[in-house]
C-alpha cells in the first residue's frame, strides 16, 4: 500500500463510536486479564506490544487513551519514545528499546517507536538512504524474532490528510489547554510532508511482514478510528490466543467488528 491509496473517507457518528468503543474496552480489559493470568489461574498469554505511528495531530494519543481507558494501570505500560540521547547514540539504534518489550503475560504501548528511524531520522538527514534500508531489514528481523520468541506486535498507522492536519494545528494553537501540544518544530515538519510520504511508502513497503503487519487506519474522522483501532486489536488479539490454543471466556471478536 501506498500513503496516497489510503481511502480517509470512512466516517462514525459520536454516538455509534462511543458506543462501539466502550463495548471494545469492556473486552479489551477482559482479554488483558486472561494473557496475565488473572482470569484462569495457570493460563498467560504473549506479551503485546502495540506501536502507533502516525503524523503529528493524527490522534495517536486519543487511541491510547482509549485503548487503556477500562484497564487497571498496573496492567499496561505507555512508552512514549522521543529522539535518542547522547548515550543512546553511541550504541545500536534498536539497542534502547530492548528493555521496553513487554514479557509472557506483559503489555506495553508505544506512543511512536522504532520507526522513527526511517521517519524522522531518515527525513532530518541523520541516517542517508542506505543506512534507512538496511535498518528497515534490521527492524523485521527484530519483530520477527520477538515473534518467534512468543510476543504479538501490532502496529498502527494513523493517516490524515495535510488538510485536516492543519485545521487540527490551527485549533491546538487557538485553545489554551492544547497549544502545549504544539511546537514550532510540528510546523517545520508540515513543510516536508512529501518526504515524509515517501519515507512512509518505504515503510509500509519494507516492513509490512508476518509478523508485524501494518493496520493504516484512516484517522480523518477520530470517532471512525477510535472504533477501528480497538476493534482491530481485538480481533488481532484474538486470533493470536487462538493460534496458541487458548480461549478466552466471554465474546469473540465478531461481536465488535462491523
Amino acid at each position: 500500500m501506498r500513503a496516497a491509496d489510503i481511502d480517509l473517507s470512512p466516517t462514525l457518528s459520536h454516538a455509534e463510536s462511543l458506543a462501539r468503543v466502550t463495548a471494545a474496552q469492556r473486552r479489551i480489559t477482559q482479554l488483558r486479564l486472561f494473557s496475565a493470568g488473572l482470569l484462569v489461574p495457570g493460563t498467560r498469554g504473549p506479551g503485546l506490544l502495540v506501536i502507533f505511528e502516525g503524523f503529528d495531530a493524527a490522534g495517536k494519543g486519543g487511541a491510547i487513551r482509549r485503548l487503556t481507558a477500562g484497564l487497571d494501570p498496573r496492567h499496561v505500560r505507555v512508552e512514549p519514545i522521543g529522539p535518542p540521547t547522547e548515550r543512546e547514540k553511541r550504541h545500536h539504534f534498536l539497542w534502547r528499546f530492548q528493555h521496553l518489550v513487554p514479557g509472557t503475560g506483559g503489555m506495553v504501548v508505544f506512543d511512536r517507536s522504532w520507526y522513527g528511524r526511517l521517519l524522522v531520522e531518515r527525513v532530518e538527514g541523520w541516517v542517508d538512504d542506505a543506512t534507512a534500508a538496511r535498518n528497515a531489514q534490521e527492524i523485521v528481523e527484530y519483530e520477527r524474532m520477538l515473534g518467534r520468541d512468543g510476543t504479538l506486535v501490532v502496529k498502527f498507522w494513523l493517516h490524515i490528510s495535510d488538510e485536516e492536519q492543519r485545521r487540527r494545528f490551527e485549533e491546538r494553537a487557538n485553545n489554551p489547554l492544547k497549544r502545549w501540544k504544539l511546537t514550532d518544530e510540528d510546523w517545520r515538519n508540515r513543510e516536508q510532508r512529501s518526504s515524509y510520504l515517501a519515507a512512509l511508502d518505504d515503510v509500509l513497503a519494507t516492513t509490512d511482514h508476518e509478523y508485524g503487519r501494518w493496520q493504516v487506519i484512516a484517522a480523518e474522522d477520530k470517532h471512525y478510528a477510535r472504533a477501528t483501532i480497538l476493534e482491530t486489536l481485538i480481533a488481532l488479539w484474538e486470533a493470536d490466543l487462538a493460534s496458541r490454543g487458548l480461549t478466552p471466556p466471554g465474546a469473540t471478536a465478531g461481536d465488535y467488528l462491523h
